[in-house]
C-alpha cells in the first residue's frame, strides 16, 4: 500500500534542478541510509546507494529535480519576470501560484491575470508567453521586493497542491519525477535477498540535459542501467496514440534505447509474479536517464521502467496508486532475481 504521507513528503520537497540541495537530497538520505550499506553524494549533488552483492552491477535512476523558473528581471513596480528552468509550458503558469526559495526563506507569489472584462477581444485569444508573464509577490516596488529576499537568480517552482481524487487517483505538481523516486526508494527498502550489486541514484539535473545521470554512470561504470521515470497515460486529446493506461500497471520500453535481453529477462519477473507490465513503443531515445545511461564508457545494458501518469508538466499531474504499487513490486523482485546473463543484444 502507497504510503501517502511519505509520497506527499517527496512530492513537495524542493527540489528544482541544480538545487535539489534545497530540500528534496535531505528526505532521499534520511529514508535510504537504513537500508543500504553505503550512501554518499557527488560533487553534482546525485545521492548514490549502494547495496553491496556479487553482482551484476545494476544502477537504478530516479531523478530527484523539478522543472521551475527563475527570476532574472524585478521591475519598478515590484513584479517579477521569470525564466524557465526545463520545460514549463508558460500557459500552465496563469492564475497559478509559485513558491520562490529566497534568502530570506520561502515565498509565495502568484502569476497575474488580466479579467476577461478588462481584455480587448483579441488579446482573450493569445496564450501567456515568456514575455507576457510576470508574478505578483505582494510587493509595492522593486525595493520592497529585495527586502523580501528577492534576487536575480532566486529560483521557484508550482505550489504545494497535493490532491487525492478518489481511493485510487492522486492529483498533484511533480509527479514527474518524484513518483518514481518514491518507488525507487521504496523498492530500496524492500530489497532483501539479492546477488545483484546494487546503486539507487537519486540523479540531478534531468530536466535540463540528463547531467547527474551522466556523472554517476560513469563513476559507477554499471553492466545494466535502469531509468524509472514517468510516461505519458491515456488522456483526453491523445487521438489514440498513446498506449499505457492508469491502472494498467507499470510501463516498460521497447526500442533502441532498451537491450533486449534485459527487456525480456523483465518479462520473465513479470509473469512469475503475476504483475502486468504494459508495453511502449519508443522507436527514438526516450527522453530518460536510460538515454545517457547506454552510452556510459563502453555501453551500458539499459531499460526502463515507468508509471504512467496524465497532463504532465502541469499542476496536475495524475497517477493511479494502484501502478505505484506494482511498480515497487516489480522492481523488487526484479531486483532480487537478476542474475549474470549476456548481455549482448
Amino acid at each position: 500500500m502507497v504510503n501517502l504521507e511519505l509520497l506527499k513528503k517527496i512530492v513537495e520537497a524542493p527540489g528544482v534542478s541544480g538545487y535539489e540541495f534545497l530540500g528534496i537530497r535531505d528526505v532521499v538520505m534520511e529514508e535510504l541510509k537504513p537500508y543500504v550499506d553505503e550512501i554518499k553524494v557527488d560533487k553534482l549533488g546525485n545521492v548514490i546507494a549502494h547495496k553491496k552483492g556479487s553482482g551484476p552491477k545494476i544502477m537504478i535512476a530516479a531523478h530527484m529535480d523539478k522543472i521551475g523558473v527563475m527570476v532574472n528581471h524585478i521591475d519598478k513596480e515590484g513584479y517579477l519576470h521569470i525564466v524557465p528552468v526545463g520545460g514549463v509550458d508558460p500557459r500552465t503558469l496563469v492564475a497559478q501560484r509559485i513558491r520562490f526559495f529566497t534568502e530570506k526563506g520561502e515565498r509565495f507569489g502568484v502569476v497575474g491575470h488580466i479579467p476577461p472584462h478588462l481584455q480587448k477581444p483579441e488579446d482573450r485569444k493569445k496564450a501567456a508567453n515568456w514575455d507576457t508573464i510576470v508574478v505578483d509577490v505582494g510587493a509595492e516596488g522593486k525595493e520592497e521586493a529585495e527586502e523580501m529576499g528577492f534576487r536575480v537568480g532566486t529560483v521557484g517552482e508550482f505550489a504545494p497542491a497535493f490532491t487525492q481524487l478518489n481511493e485510487n487517483r492522486i492529483a498533484t505538481p511533480y509527479l514527474d519525477d518524484r513518483v518514481c523516486l518514491y518507488a525507487m526508494i521504496e523498492a530500496a527498502k524492500a530489497v532483501e535477498n539479492h546477488e545483484a550489486d546494487i546503486y539507487f541514484v537519486a540523479s540531478v539535473q534531468e530536466e535540463v540535459g540528463l547531467r547527474g545521470a551522466r556523472v554517476a554512470s560513469y563513476a559507477i561504470d554499471p553492466e545494466i542501467g535502469i531509468a524509472m521515470d514517468v510516461t505519458f497515460a491515456k488522456q483526453v486529446g491523445d487521438k489514440g496514440k498513446i498506449v499505457p493506461k492508469l491502472g494498467g500497471g507499470p510501463v516498460m520500453d521497447v526500442g533502441p534505447n532498451i537491450n533486449p535481453k534485459v527487456r525480456a529477462f523483465a518479462d520473465e519477473v513479470a509473469k512469475k509474479y503475476n504483475i502486468p507490465l504494459q508495453v511502449e513503443a519508443s522507436p527514438r531515445p526516450t527522453g530518460t536517464d536510460a538515454n545517457i545511461m547506454q552510452i556510459n564508457r563502453e555501453g551500458v545494458a539499459t531499460a526502463v521502467l515507468s508509471i504512467p501518469i496524465r497532463y504532465m508538466h502541469s499542476q496536475v499531474e495524475t497517477a493511479d496508486l494502484r501502478d505505484i504499487d506494482k511498480t515497487i513490486e516489480f522492481a523488487k523482485h526484479f531486483l532480487e532475481e537478476l542474475r549474470p546473463m549476456n548481455l549482448i543484444p
